[in-house]
């Protein structure tokens, strides 16, 4: 038996995996909070390295947009339309979506745009959605897209081609500052995360990125990489800190 939440959470930018939550029989769940508490345990026994734990948000297909792009899709003078807040202080999930279609002439339909408008039009992708589209997406930093991915963008009222944009965002935490000096971590750092459970693995490469208004830490990833994992948008990792 599936159920169905009526709403998105406001970790995630429609990753939509907590929308469809199977019902595990008890004995499985049980064993699910055994596992992961041995697991945790171990840690603690084996000292790798210290660390803290905080939160997933898994980032479906998305982009952001300039005020001008913006109205070359829908109309000059639009203005995006919050549907929902995002944990990043002031950034929303905006009704408006666009189509990307990729050189392949493949496409995919009603990718969200975030707000508020930024001063440079970037798309986030998945691999797999690149793969969809014909694309090599380079892993980089949001708002590094110089000689990124082509790609073009169709709205309600025009459309418009890009000739770079389309990345991969590269997995990273947000951090507010004073929990930034108490864990010890300093901005563009790179650690690694573990992720418990039965497809438990190691991210490695995380950047740190250091950001007022978020009242715990969270680490972001792509929706690969949730699925690899078996992540959902908050649950519990571990950041760890080589000793």
């Amino acid at each position: 038996m599936i159920s169905y939440r009526t709403s998105a959470c406001s970790d995630c930018q429609d990753c939509r995996l907590c929308e469809a939550v199977a019902h595990q029989p008890h004995e499985e769940r049980i064993r699910a909070v055994v596992r992961e508490t041995v697991m945790r345990v171990l840690d603690r026994q084996t000292h790798v390295g210290a660390g803290f734990e905080l939160i997933v948000g898994v980032s479906a297909r998305h982009l952001h947009i300039t005020e001008h792009d913006l109205g070359t899709l829908y109309g000059k003078g639009h203005r995006l339309t919050p549907e929902r807040d995002l944990s990043g202080p002031g950034e929303f999930a905006a009704k408006e979506t666009v189509t990307l279609v990729g050189p392949n002439l493949r496409a995919l339909q009603g990718v969200r745009i975030l707000g508020p408008c930024r001063s440079r039009t970037q798309i986030e992708l998945a691999p797999t959605d690149g793969v969809l589209l014909g694309l090599s997406l380079p892993m980089r930093a949001s708002g590094d897209v110089a000689g990124s991915a082509p790609l073009t963008l169709i709205g309600p009222q025009g459309a418009l081609y890009l000739d770079e944009g389309a990345i991969r965002a590269d997995r990273h935490i947000h951090i507010s500052p004073e929990d930034a000096l108490r864990h010890g971590v300093t901005d563009g750092q790179r650690i690694r995360v573990d992720a418990p459970g039965a497809a438990g693995l190691t991210f490695h490469q995380v950047r740190i990125r250091i950001n007022k208004g978020f009242a715990r830490p969270v680490m972001h990833i792509d929706t690969d990489d949730g699925n690899a994992a078996g992540l959902r948008c908050g649950d519990t990792v571990k950041a760890v800190l080589e000793i």
